[in-house]
């Protein structure tokens, strides 16, 4: 079959059922209203959560990075690639999350297929939320370590999964892998409880924190935090994207974590180092946040997620992230094409993403929101749900 044959083929099949995906330009930095193909929109489809990404403080030390470091690291960090900015990002890391060290890598995905195939291999044992992110997962395969997967937030399940991997593969690593707050339903993980099972069968827990970072805890320092377990934790992932509003990474845990990732984790030995512009630009956000400003605004993002919340006759939202579920895929997009024409930005999420017949609208909130456009925006989804 002829190449571009097969990928018309396959590109028609995934647009038969309603699931193609296109590409958006924004032509502004990201806020409650962004620009886009020639308008301005509400935006509720950002993961900038605290409206860090164009916070003047951000850019400035962005900005005299480039002058001192230049735009590009030139090399992995273990060959010529470290900058000082990449060491005072990781120290501030750590000093925010109270551990005793951190580690950056250039994204989530790498972070994830770094560290869980360097901890868990063919003779150990790897137990995952269903709704784990999708990088966590392919972690998971790629350690080729036996993979559990329990129902979500399921804790009879889990204890089941680890007593049956103590006796089935007694010599072996045990890993539990689960996000704090859950990327597509905004829910927390009862992480308190999942500690309790995880130290009573002696496993390790890696704990995603990416949606919970500027977003729960003292000074949005994560639900680990907030729940008082942090010290118990043995891994904890983040990303610098979201909340944080520049770009890559972290994992924060032991000095001893630290070290054995910079010998073991594949994708930070053979990567080269993320740009020392960008980890200037994280490590301005992280230690704003450590200030009263970043207390405020996490203050601020959590009244915005009560009154979204009001507004929509729901109770609390646990997280800065608000699912509606809407279940037909073609009904979802319809429903997201029209609070577009509206002025709305807010994305149809649909399989793989989320399962099949599980479609919604992924609404989220940040600092910059207020209630009028939260009004406008409620408004415009129960009008589109009806005429769709």
């Amino acid at each position: 079959m002829d190449f571009d044959q097969f990928l018309r083929g396959a590109l028609d099949r995934i647009e038969a059922g309603g699931l193609r995906r296109s590409l958006r330009m924004i032509d502004s930095p990201q806020g409650a209203e962004v620009a886009c193909a020639g308008r301005r929109l509400l935006n509720f489809s950002s993961n900038d959560y605290l409206g860090l990404a164009a916070h003047p403080r951000l850019i400035e030390a962005a900005r005299q990075a480039l002058d001192e470091a230049g735009a590009g690291a030139g090399a992995s960090r273990l060959i010529s690639g470290t900058h000082r900015y990449h060491e005072r990002l990781e120290e501030e890391l750590a000093r925010f999350k109270n551990t005793a060290a951190a580690l950056t890598f250039s994204s989530g995905y790498a972070a994830a297929l770094g560290v869980i195939p360097a901890l868990a291999g063919k003779e150990d044992v790897v137990i995952l939320d269903k709704l784990c992110h999708a990088c966590l997962i392919d972690a998971a395969r790629l350690s080729g370590a036996v993979l559990r997967v329990f129902p979500h937030n399921h804790l009879a399940k889990l204890e089941s999964h680890l007593r049956w991997a103590r006796e089935k593969h007694p010599q072996a690593r045990l890993l539990v892998v689960i996000e704090s707050v859950y990327s597509m339903d905004g829910d927390l993980a009862p992480l308190r409880e999942i500690v309790e099972l995880k130290d009573r069968f002696g496993a390790w827990l890696f704990v995603d924190e990416a949606h919970a970072l500027g977003v729960l805890g003292q000074h949005g320092r994560g639900l680990a935090d907030e729940q008082n377990v942090a010290d118990r934790i043995e891994i904890q992932m983040g990303t610098l994207g979201k909340a944080l509003g520049a770009g890559g990474a972290y994992v924060c845990g032991s000095a001893a974590l630290r070290d054995f990732l910079i010998n073991s984790a594949r994708s930070f030995i053979f990567s080269t180092a993320p740009p020392p512009v960008v980890a200037a630009a994280a490590c301005a956000a992280v230690s704003l946040l450590a200030l009263d400003e970043g207390g405020e605004r996490v203050g601020r993002l959590a009244k915005v997620r009560t009154e979204l919340s009001d507004l929509l006759g729901r109770g609390r939202a646990a997280s800065a992230i608000v699912p509606v579920l809407i279940g037909s895929e073609g009904r979802a997009m319809d429903v997201s094409k029209r609070l577009w024409a509206e002025g709305f930005f807010v994305p149809a999420i649909r399989y793989p993403t989320v399962a099949k017949g599980a479609a919604r609208l992924r609404i989220t909130v940040t600092t910059g929101h207020t209630r009028e456009p939260l009004q406008g925006l409620v408004s415009a989804i129960e009008r589109s749900l009806r005429e769709v």
